[in-house]
């Protein structure tokens, strides 16, 4: 049996996102830009280098901050 889905916490919210998936390929599965966010993974920030090598794994908490531009 394979698993379809695996259960990770992003910003608090448990959700289900496909297994094997780096944290580049997260980000852009929610619409969201490397270069505007912050990815706090397990409690280590990643450096933006790391994205595409880190894979999210089931239980995984990310914490992902916006910027926000303005004036």
């Amino acid at each position: 049996m394979s698993v379809e889905t695996i259960t990770v916490t992003i910003n608090g919210a448990e959700r289900r996102v496909a297994p094997g998936l780096h944290v580049a390929a997260l980000l852009e599965s929610l619409g969201l830009h490397p270069r505007l966010v912050v990815v706090e993974h397990n409690r280590e920030i990643l450096q933006r280098s790391a994205l595409e090598a880190v894979e999210v794994r089931e239980g995984d908490r990310l914490e992902i901050v916006h910027f926000v531009g303005g004036g």
